[in-house]
């Protein structure tokens, strides 16, 4: 069996439901799944200044945090993070800042792994965000599976981003679309499929 690990940052909730669908897509594709999130370090008084962002807190108390051992685990790692001036969360990178000791023992080589998004305007920097990600990916020799332009879903009108799933919120509180899900469902399912078919390769060599 894959297993599978999805690990997200998400504020008020848009980042959290494309987490929520692609841990979906990976049990329907037989994968074992963890849906983990990241810590939450903004202060209480920032936090308290939008009432969204509290009850986004409030309603995924339930949801375990990470930890390395999820990260070691897994054969496929999704991160997911809203954008910060073109960049992952400062909570998503903390965490990755936490994982050089399984970098410097090779834990990480040959993980397969992509990432997802939410942007607040069309033009916010999903693609920087995605591609920040990347560099990550390529010191921990992980094998990167992007979606590209394979699959229908990714020209839907609302995709179209070849390097991962992302949403576009135009600053409101709502769920993302039935696009953008699909995108993050197939975006899963190809990351399942191809790290399956690389054990299956290296258990054969």
């Amino acid at each position: 069996m894959t297993n599978v690990a999805i690990i997200y940052y998400s504020s008020t909730g848009h980042v959290h439901k494309l987490a929520e669908e692609a841990a979906s897509a990976a049990e329907k594709a037989g994968a074992e799944v963890r849906l983990r999130k990241v810590a939450e370090l903004a202060p209480e008084a920032v936090v308290a200044t939008r009432q969204e962002w509290a009850d986004h807190i409030e309603a995924t108390k339930d949801v375990v945090e990470v930890s390395l051992d999820d990260l070691e685990w897994a054969d496929v790692i999704l991160l997911g993070t809203p954008t910060r001036f073109g960049l992952p969360a400062a909570q998503l990178k903390q965490f990755i800042d936490t994982t050089g000791g399984l970098w410097f023992q090779g834990k990480l080589v040959n993980k397969v792994v992509s990432s997802f998004t939410s942007t607040s305007t069309l033009h916010g920097g999903q693609e920087s965000t995605l591609l920040a990600l990347n560099n990550t990916f390529y010191h921990w020799g992980a094998i990167i599976v992007a979606p590209g332009y394979s699959d229908g879903i990714q020209f839907a009108p609302t995709n179209g981003n070849p390097y991962g799933a992302s949403h576009v919120s135009n600053n409101l509180v709502g769920e993302p679309n039935e696009e953008n899900l699909g995108a993050i469902a197939y975006q899963t399912r190809r990351a399942v499929q191809i790290a399956t078919a690389l054990k299956v390769g290296l258990a054969a060599a």
